[in-house]
């Protein structure tokens, strides 16, 4: 087993952190998990409390309490609403977490001499002119629209990460998040694979924005904690963005068919509403260079991993 390390997540509670700090603990590591719950949940990390390896830290990122917290060589900066609904409830809330927020990580990490991966997203390309997406793509994004806070706080993360790096020689690493699924999503998230499998559960008519002919590329949430895992522990020694998305590319209304198949029960329908401003049309990641650089992709198939997905809901749903 490798070597013992102390890892900070902030965001350790919300749907993706929670499957990382497990995923961490698994390989033996030591995690201190920081949330402040403002989107998190205390049940995705409550089978996580009595491992001794563990502690959990109620604290907001823009007032990381550097007092608190022991050195760490390892640091995932998680900490974002990630979905529609949640960051644009408090936009200004949003761009300061990743305003703020990254740059406390960051002079914490220069502290205590921690690599970082820092958790961005696909948002940055906003509605992307160029598809598939790659790395090198500088975006299509309106900084004023409804979306804005998330997308520009994400890109203005960015450039404190390539900064920091550039300056301070630390090791960072951006990890370009395309969209993910899996259990410990909210059940009231918003996002369109949870929203689908609610609605089909509890017999209400999907609802489509648009008319279903958008595309996104739907990444199961234990093929993106590995790729973090593994960009975290890549040798890269410069702020370089990495796509960690799955390339497999389907409409919206392919997903509401898929949903509703693998709940035959189900009496939902579909129907449609206006799409929401800025929507983007197509999604779609190039993850040649994570393939290259990290020997990684996306393994899960939608259809296996929608089924897990239908089973965690059922448990909090039904």
């Amino acid at each position: 087993m490798a070597k013992q390390k102390t890892i900070l997540v902030t965001g350790g509670a919300g749907f993706v952190g929670s499957h990382l700090c497990r995923a961490l603990l698994g390989l033996g590591h030591k995690v201190i998990c920081l949330d402040d719950f403002s989107t998190g949940k205390a049940g995705n990390i409550r089978d996580l409390s009595s491992n001794p390896s563990f502690i959990m830290i109620e604290a907001d990122v823009r007032k990381l309490p550097d007092d608190k917290l022991p050195e760490v060589e390892q640091i995932y900066n998680l900490a974002c609403p990630a979905s529609p609904k949640a960051y644009q409830s408090d936009p200004i809330k949003t761009l300061m977490t990743n305003v703020d927020g990254t740059h406390r990580v960051l002079e914490f990490a220069l502290k205590t001499k921690a690599a970082v991966v820092q958790a961005s997203t696909s948002e940055i390309y906003g509605s992307p002119l160029e598809h598939p997406q790659k790395e090198s793509y500088w975006g299509n994004v309106n900084p004023v629209g409804i979306r804005s806070c998330y997308d520009e706080g994400k890109r203005a993360a960015e450039t404190l990460c390539t900064d920091f790096a550039k300056k301070h020689k630390l090791q960072i690493k951006i990890a370009r998040i395309f969209n993910t699924y899996g259990p410990n999503m909210d059940k009231d998230d918003g996002r369109v694979v949870s929203n689908f499998i609610v609605q089909a559960l509890l017999g209400k008519d999907l609802t489509i924005f648009g008319d279903g002919s958008q595309t996104r590329s739907f990444q199961y949430v234990d093929d993106l904690v590995a790729g973090l895992i593994a960009l975290m522990e890549s040798g890269l020694l410069i702020a370089l963005p990495l796509n960690l998305g799955n390339p497999g590319e389907f409409t919206i209304d392919q997903l509401a068919d898929l949903v509703l198949k693998l709940l035959p029960e189900s009496k939902s329908k579909k129907i449609r509403l206006d799409l929401p401003q800025d929507d983007p049309v197509r999604r779609c990641p190039d993850i040649s260079q994570a393939k290259r650089i990290l020997n990684w992709q996306p393994r899960v198939p939608l259809k296996d991993g929608l089924v897990k997905t239908i089973n965690y809901f059922k448990t909090i749903v039904l």
